[in-house]
Parts: structure tokens; sequence; C-alpha cells
């Protein structure tokens, strides 16, 4: 019943008001309750979106424009208003309003404020369902490209500590065991394949993340004249999404691009635990440079190699992301839910994250060096070149099995004598086969047991040299 003029306005209405003041509040007659908005509200940290949000808005508004929606001048107004709400957002001027809830309305509210109906119009043909996606889409396309550029540093990296420490090397390990000697560049030189392949993996999801939503609206699509691919084409996306349900709902880009994250996470982890053991006494390989250490507030003498382990625990947060999204999205139907307000989160956290762990090791590999004789200490103890020994017996046509026994018994024979297999003098070795010659002990040294690894792939100075010629390539060094 209409309230006559004059009279007090009756609960109802006046809650009816407060709860238009929301953009979506016209079905509502109460307004939202405080706590409400405080456990809803995704201002505090979708704020980070704004540059992609109006973005966004721009092309959203130059194509209702092209498509006779919007007049120049609501268009010029429209875009006046965003640069003016992204500017003050930049330098700290800018109110965001938790009752607003998100980043989306509280840049569409300040808009209309300040130039009136033509802001109200700027909604139209979209959803903050698609809205959302394309901000999130735009935003870690972006961080694709950057990480893509930090993966480079750090491959470089490995790619300098090759080319410094060629032909020095070192103990390969297998079960954390001595194993077989490999050069210090080759075993780098593993570490620049894996994080190559990361880089590869980031920016294969880059295609699928840079596919425009924009135009699925709430999840029917839009009665209203629109052109998507023009809004696509403004943005730099590849093309369009194809199912309007599918693209409300989908988060697949956010967890492959945070499943990426992990795998980078997991080997700088990996890495980062070799560093600890090596830089242990245990070991003494390497010292890392006091800079990236700290000391015990108890134990005067202590140097603790603190960055590796801060990211090797880290890892702990980035799966966590992982496994949040992955919970997030198990069980829910087509098509938007606000359960995926929770996306945000552990994608921005995993980048973070990431991003000053990749900052943080490539700043460490600058100041890592080897301590290359007590590497090479290494590989003279432990059988390094048991498998050259059987290697060899198959070159005089003994099956490799049976070669492979008759190397075990050789090695328990230098046990019980306390001695190493360059020890044993001819007639010791032939005890074990006929077969075996003078010419054996070339094959027992450390050197020659790396010079003969000449496969595709393997430890030999030739092999290292030319997969180094071409890490150098990739990352810009030759």
């Amino acid at each position: 019943m209409a309230t006559k003029p004059g009279s007090k306005k009756n609960e109802s209405e006046k809650a009816s008001e407060r709860s238009s003041e929301k953009l979506w509040g016209g079905r509502f007659a109460e307004s939202t309750a405080a706590s409400v908005e405080d456990f809803s509200a995704s201002i505090h940290y979708d704020s980070r979106l704004y540059r992609y949000d109006i973005a966004g808005s721009k092309a959203h508004a130059t194509m209702l424009a092209n498509n006779g929606m919007l007049s120049k001048e609501e268009l010029r107004l429209i875009v006046e208003g965003l640069s003016r709400i992204e500017q003050e957002i930049d330098s700290g001027d800018f109110e965001f309003k938790k009752e607003l809830e998100d980043i989306h309305m509280n840049i569409e509210k300040a808009l209309a404020d300040r130039i009136g109906p033509a802001g109200a119009k700027l909604h139209s043909a979209r959803s903050r369902n698609d809205q959302i996606a394309l901000d999130l889409k735009l935003y870690l396309r972006d961080q694709c490209d950057r990480f893509a550029d930090l993966l480079d540093d750090v491959r470089r990296g490995f790619v300098l500590l090759a080319r410094t420490y060629l032909g020095r090397v070192m103990p390969g390990y297998t079960h954390m065991q001595r194993a077989q000697p490999v050069l210090i560049s080759h075993h780098m030189l593993a570490y620049f394949e894996m994080f190559s392949r990361d880089r590869e993996r980031l920016l294969d999801s880059r295609k699928r993340i840079n596919i425009c939503p924009l135009g699925g609206a709430a999840m029917a699509g839009t009665g209203l004249p629109i052109e998507r691919e023009q809004v696509a084409e403004l943005l730099g996306f590849d093309g369009v999404t194809a199912n309007s349900m599918d693209t409300a709902g989908d988060r697949d880009f956010a967890i492959e691009f945070v499943f990426c994250c992990t795998q980078i996470q997991l080997h700088l982890s990996r890495l980062s635990e070799e560093l600890v053991l090596w830089a242990g006494s245990e070991f003494d390989f390497v010292a890392i440079g006091d800079r990236f250490c700290t000391g015990s507030s108890i134990m005067p003498q202590k140097k603790n190699p603190d960055i590796p382990e801060l990211i090797r625990g880290k890892s702990g947060r980035v799966v966590g992301s992982l496994m949040a999204l992955l919970t997030l999205v198990k069980g829910l139907p087509l098509t938007y839910n606000r359960d995926l307000q929770e996306d945000k989160e552990p994608v921005f956290d995993a980048v973070d994250t990431v991003s000053a762990s990749l900052s943080m090791m490539a700043e460490l590999l600058e100041n890592l060096e080897f301590n290359t004789e007590k590497m090479a200490e290494a590989t003279k103890t432990g059988f390094m070149t048991a498998t050259d020994l059987a290697d060899y017996l198959v070159l005089k046509d003994v099956p490799f099995r049976e070669a492979h026994g008759i190397v075990g018994r050789v090695v328990g024979f230098c046990i019980e004598q306390d001695c190493e297999l360059v020890d044993l003098n001819l007639g010791q070795m032939q005890q074990f086969s006929p077969v075996i010659d003078k010419d054996v002990y070339e094959v027992l040294t450390v050197d020659g047991s790396i010079q003969s690894r000449i496969s595709t792939g393997g430890t030999s100075l030739q092999r290292v040299e030319e997969a180094l010629r071409v890490a150098e390539k990739q990352v810009g060094i030759a």
C-alpha cells in the first residue's frame, strides 16, 4: 500500500529502500544482515582484480556502443569514468565498500553515482558470473607471462652454473646412495629440464585461459544484440567460449594454472632439499652466500640454509591451494554457485608464494659456489664405476645378467679387502672372469666412466656441452 505524502514510512518500506541500494536488491523486502555482509564479502581480496575488471568493462561498453545499445556520448562517459576510478584506485584514494560485496559492484556503483544513467547501462548483456570469469582469466593470462619470465631467470641460473663448472665431477645418487659419477653441469641441466617443462606446461595452460567468457551472461547467454567476438578481439583473446552454461561454472582454467604452480613449487622444493643436504657438513658440496643464510640465536657457529628450507616449506601452501580448488568444485552442479567465490584466495596465494619463491631461488643460484674438490673426492669411493665394469664385460660378449652377477661378486670381494675396484690387480680381477684384460682400468676411472656415457642425454663431456649450448640459446646467453 502506497505511503501518503507526509506520512511516516513503515519498516518494510525502509528496509526496501536499504535493500534497493544493492544493485541486485529490487526483489528484496529486507536489507542484508550485517553478519551476512561480513561473511559473504570478497572485496578485501578480489580488489586486486580492479585493472582487469575495468579493462573488461571498457571493452564491453565499446561492444555495446558498436551494436547500438550505447550512444557515443554514453560510451565516452563510461570510458572516462572508468579511467578516473582506475586512477583513484592506483593512488589509494578510492573507497572500497564491504556492503557492495565485490570488485564488480564497487566499480559499477561508483561509476553510476558519478555519471548517472549511462553507468547503469553498462551491465547490459553480462552477469557477474561471466564478469568474474573474465577478470580471473585476464589476471591469470598476465601471470602466465610473468611466471614464464621468472622461470627464465631460474633456468638462466642453472645454465650459468653449468658453464662455470663444466668438466667438474660429482657423485650422482639413486636412493640417496652414491651411484655413478656425473658432471656437475649435467646435474644442473637436469634442473634446467625440470623448469623448462614447467614453463612449457604453464604456457600451454595459457591457451585454455585465453578464451573469452564474457557474453555467457548468468548461464544461458543473452537475448540482447551483442557480438562476443568483438570483446574477445579488444581484449586479446583467441576466441570465445562455446557454451554459456559451461562458461558460468567453469574453473578448470584456474585449477590447471594452480596445478602448474604446484609443479613449479615441487621442483623448487626438490632443489631446495638437495641444497640443504649439500650445504651440511656431512656433504659440504656447496656454499650458499651469507646474504641468503641466517645464524642461530644460541649457537654462534651456525650458518643455516633458511631460504631453501623456507622454499621447501612453502610447497605445503601451494599444494594446499590446489587441494582447496579441487575440493571446491568436486560436487558443484551446473552452473554458477556461490561456492566459486572461494576460488580466488587459493589462486592468489599460489601466485604470491610461487612468484616469491622463484625470485628468491634465482638470486640464490647467483650466490652459490660448489666445493669441486670435495665433490670429486666423493666420486672415488662407493664402487661408482661398477656399472662401467659390467658394461665392459658386455662388450666382451658376456650376457648382461651374467656380467651383473660377476661385478656383484667383485664388489663383495672389495668390501672384504676394504678396497676400491681400481685397487685390484689384474690377477684378482681375472679370478672372476677370464675375459677381463688390462684395458679394464681405462673404464674404472671416474673420467673414463663419464666419457663413456655418450648416449643422447648422457653425462659425457661431449653430450653435456651439446645440451648446454642448446640451453644457452633458449635463455638468450649464446
